[in-house]
């Protein structure tokens, strides 16, 4: 047979696979709320920058596309530039039973994980979830004659194949690849730069209900993550009906994961001052109990002098004349992760809380309080 009819032969069988696989899927993409649900997916935010694990996901510019794939074999540029489908049975990766990490080919993301990776039978490789679901868009895809949900890089958004819904549990999703979108690190080899998590940091503030604090660090440019808790209490594993009766000694407080390129730990003190009254003893506003205390939780010696210079500071200034400054400046212990009913409280009910909004004022730019990245050097 010559080169013409094997190429021939090859893409009928991948499109007689791909339709295969559509018709076999005949759920609702389960993991997300179903394939309608999917077709509205970018499922992050379009200003998110960073994702849940961390790593950089801010979209690169087309210069910077077009920048790295320059080192792209053409095979490689046609299948992720040209959203183009290597042949089935054909990929470097399709056998791959190594452990490691699946990252872009382009701009080094990491996209899957060998330990969610089967043998779909289908000719590419296949995983039934994702590194992170933040580092994957997906695209309503029409092409063929057929309804399919594209993936694609969300750095770059490069074109990685698709997924459907006759995966193994616990998703029932298969992501079904083109190994010439992917670079394998094998476990044990460091990963090069551009597929590294992020520096970030934790803070700990604790300034009354939970609720708002949390929802205001939420929108602090540079913050990743706020999560509710209990902190620096006599007790493990508090829940809130103990916190309440005052026999634990837990602050409620909030965890701050934040990107030290993004935001300063002097600027996350500032806004913790701003967005609640730190004269206020063992209370704030109508809510009374020591686990309603002004704190500031230090993860190390460097946050402790930063935080104790902060207040004093603070204190001499006009503001707090005539008025002391309660807040308790103290190491850190281990951080109790509240109820799930307590996490996003503000966001899931629009209820408003006490912390006022403190982003304009210490980014000197009200638009930064919409989430927005704060400017280089901030």
């Amino acid at each position: 047979m010559d080169a013409y009819h094997t190429d021939l032969m090859r893409t009928i069988l991948m499109m007689a696979l791909a339709v295969i696989a559509v018709a076999v899927g005949a759920g609702a993409l389960a993991a997300f709320g179903g394939l309608d649900d999917a077709k509205e997916i970018p499922m992050q935010p379009t200003n998110k920058t960073v994702s849940r694990s961390g790593y950089d996901i801010a979209r690169l510019t087309p210069a910077q596309i077009e920048f790295l794939a320059k080192k792209l074999t053409p095979e490689q540029y046609r299948v992720t530039q040209k959203s183009g489908t290597e042949a089935a049975f054909c990929g470097n990766l399709v056998d791959n039973h190594k452990d490691g990490t699946y990252t872009c080919v382009v701009c080094g993301l990491p996209l899957f994980r060998s330990s969610d990776k089967f043998n779909s039978g289908t000719g590419w490789p296949s995983f039934f979830q994702p590194f992170d679901r933040d580092h994957i868009a997906y695209i309503k895809d029409g092409s063929h004659g057929m309804e399919r949900i594209e993936i694609q890089c969300a750095r770059c958004t490069s074109h990685l194949g698709h997924v459907f819904e006759d995966g193994p549990k616990p998703t029932g999703l298969r992501y079904c690849l083109n190994s010439a979108a992917l670079n394998f690190v094998e476990k044990g080899q460091p990963l090069p730069p551009e597929s590294q998590p992020l520096a970030l940091k934790t803070a700990y503030f604790a300034g009354g209900c939970f609720w708002g604090i949390e929802h205001r660090y939420q929108q602090c440019p540079g913050v990743v993550s706020a999560e509710s808790g209990y902190m620096n209490g006599k007790t493990d594993n508090p829940d809130y009906e103990a916190v309440c009766s005052h026999a634990t000694g837990h602050a409620e407080a909030v965890k701050v994961t934040y990107d030290p390129r993004k935001v300063t730990y002097a600027q996350l003190l500032q806004g913790f001052f701003l967005m609640h009254d730190p004269t206020q003893l063992d209370r704030q506003g109508p809510d009374v109990g020591d686990q309603y205390r002004s704190a500031v939780f230090t993860v190390d010696a460097e946050q402790q002098r930063e935080a104790e210079a902060f207040k004093a500071a603070l204190q001499l200034t006009p503001k707090y004349a005539g008025r002391k400054i309660v807040t308790v400046i103290e190491p850190a212990r281990k951080f109790f992760s509240a109820e799930d009913y307590h996490q996003d409280y503000v966001e899931r009910t629009g209820r408003a809380c006490h912390a006022t909004n403190p982003w304009p004022q210490v980014f000197g730019d009200a638009e930064k309080s919409k989430g927005a990245e704060a400017p280089a050097g901030h």
